[in-house]
C-alpha cells in the first residue's frame, strides 16, 4: 500500500492556487484527493488553514473543516467532491459560514494548508463543530497524516 498522502489536481505542492478558488473569486472547492483509505481507518478529516494570517489578523484563519466516516474502507480514496459515500460532515469557517471558504488573504501573499487525518474511529460531530472541536474528538487517534500547502495572493 501506498503512503498515505493528500493532493489537488488543481495545484501541486507549494504552488500558487488558482484565483477561482479564493473566497472573493468564486469561492470554488478545489479537487482533492486523499488516500489511501485503509481498512483500519475508521474516518478521515480535513482542516485546511492559513497560519500566516496570525500576523494580519492574529490567528491561523479556518477555511474548511470536514470529516468522512469511511465505513470500513468503501472507497480506495477519498475525493472530497465524491457524493454519496458515506457520511460527509463540515465545519464551520472563521467567516462564519458551514464548508469550504477559499483563500483570502487581506494583506499579502500567504500559504494555505490542507492538512488530511486518518482516524482509528468515527466521529459524530453535528454539522458547523469548530477547528478546536474536530482537533479534540481526534486526539488519540490518528494513524496518518498528510499536508499539502499552496500560495495564493490578494
Amino acid at each position: 500500500m501506498s503512503e498515505f498522502s493528500i493532493s489537488s489536481s488543481n495545484f501541486k505542492e507549494g504552488e500558487e492556487i488558482p484565483q477561482k478558488f479564493g473566497y472573493k473569486h468564486g469561492n470554488e472547492q478545489p479537487s482533492i484527493t486523499i488516500g489511501p483509505i485503509s481498512e483500519n481507518y475508521q474516518a478521515i478529516a480535513l482542516i485546511m488553514d492559513d497560519p500566516d494570517a496570525m500576523g494580519a489578523v492574529g490567528k491561523v484563519w479556518v477555511h474548511w473543516l470536514q470529516y468522512y466516516n469511511t465505513h470500513s474502507s468503501l472507497v480506495e480514496e477519498w475525493k472530497l467532491t465524491d457524493q454519496g459515500v458515506g457520511i460527509q460532515v463540515e465545519g464551520k469557517t472563521d467567516f462564519g459560514e458551514i464548508g469550504y471558504g477559499g483563500p483570502a488573504p487581506p494583506d499579502k501573499r500567504h500559504t494555505y494548508v490542507f492538512k488530511a487525518y486518518a482516524l482509528d474511529t468515527n466521529l459524530n460531530l453535528n454539522p458547523g463543530y469548530s477547528k478546536q472541536e474536530l482537533e479534540d474528538a481526534m486526539k488519540g487517534h490518528i494513524l496518518a497524516e498528510a499536508k499539502l500547502t499552496g500560495t495564493f495572493a490578494p
